[in-house]
């Protein structure tokens, strides 16, 4: 028997579950909307999205280790 709260979670989860056919359709639709011919081309761009997102996050990171200081144990006397 199920719980409120594990029946609530369970009702949030599942719709993102997909099955084969939901896959079909999907690409079937996009398929439709967009031509053979578009798809590379918003692949590409997709692609070069992610790379630029992934840029931008190692530049974060590197400049928030250089304006942390790296925090030393103090030594005992």
């Amino acid at each position: 028997m199920l719980t409120p709260k594990i029946a609530q979670m369970t009702a949030l989860v599942y719709p993102l579950v997909f099955g084969t056919w939901e896959i079909v359709a999907i690409v079937a639709v996009v398929l439709l909307l967009f031509g053979g011919k578009k798809i590379p081309e918003l692949m590409k761009g997709m692609g070069k999205g992610v790379k630029s997102f992934k840029e931008g996050m190692k530049e974060v990171e590197s400049e928030i280790k250089e304006d942390v200081p790296a925090s030393e144990p103090e030594k005992k006397d």
